[in-house]
């Protein structure tokens, strides 16, 4: 089985890619700017290999993906894990920010599912699972960009499922939480404790706990167009 994680060099990403290697997949670790983190994670996968893109290019995706059919022949499952976020609030947004923003978060998601959908409709089955937001669904002061894109990513996750069902591809949203990754502890000391303050177990989110639903996700069949929330903030 053959399993493309974007954004895997490091946080969820990562611990997803891993989790998909401890389960004998295959994996394809992507990285845009962090080549040592993909390597390092690359090495503890038995088989893996690492690819550098911005899946916001067309013709950088369309490499990644025909890199990986002509290594192992096939894709079976594509996390839409990479993505990026500016916190400013609405009236300090410059279109520059929110352009970066949506072209990584949603774009990107796009150009990778159009890339591989071709070859898992050849192969009659496939998983594709988008890594979307709490705040896609709340929003989120400060956030407009990234929460406007992760609101989109839902509405692609489930537009997709209804066109690919027949192909018996699966394509499903996962909001994992708000995680002490670089993203997460990037944001400021208000924030994360507000994060805490408003989950039900009063901690953060585990990417490990993250990684092991995907893979279980993506052994199962008939179960698409879903969004599924394991953030444990009040909704």
């Amino acid at each position: 089985m053959i399993c493309i994680v974007t954004g895997s060099s490091r946080g969820l990403g990562k611990s997803i890619a891993l989790a998909f290697g401890k389960r004998k997949y295959r994996v394809a670790v992507h990285y845009i700017d962090d080549q040592e983190g993909a390597e390092k994670t690359a090495e503890q996968i038995d088989n893996s290999i690492v690819l550098k893109g911005n899946i916001a290019n067309n013709d950088d995706v369309q490499a990644l993906v025909k890199n990986v059919i002509d290594t192992w022949g096939r894709v079976d499952v594509l996390v839409n894990n990479a993505g990026i976020t500016k916190e400013a609030l609405l009236i300090k947004t410059s279109e520059e920010i929110f352009t970066d923003v949506v072209n990584t978060n949603l774009k990107g998601p796009f150009n990778m599912t159009k890339a591989v959908v071709k070859h898992m409709m050849k192969q009659g089955k496939g998983h594709i699972i988008n890594i979307s937001s709490y705040a896609g669904i709340k929003g989120k002061p400060g956030l407009s960009a990234y929460a406007s894109s992760k609101a989109a990513l839902t509405g692609l996750t489930r537009s997709a499922a209804l066109e690919l069902g027949r192909y018996d591809i699966m394509v499903n949203a996962v909001l994992p939480g708000y995680m002490k990754t670089d993203m997460g502890l990037r944001s400021n000391v208000k924030a994360q404790e507000q994060a805490v303050n408003d989950s039900m177990i009063k901690n953060f989110s585990d990417p490990e706990n993250t990684a092991e639903f995907i893979c279980y996700l993506v052994n199962t069949s008939g179960i698409t167009g879903q969004v599924f929330n394991l953030d444990s903030r009040i909704i």
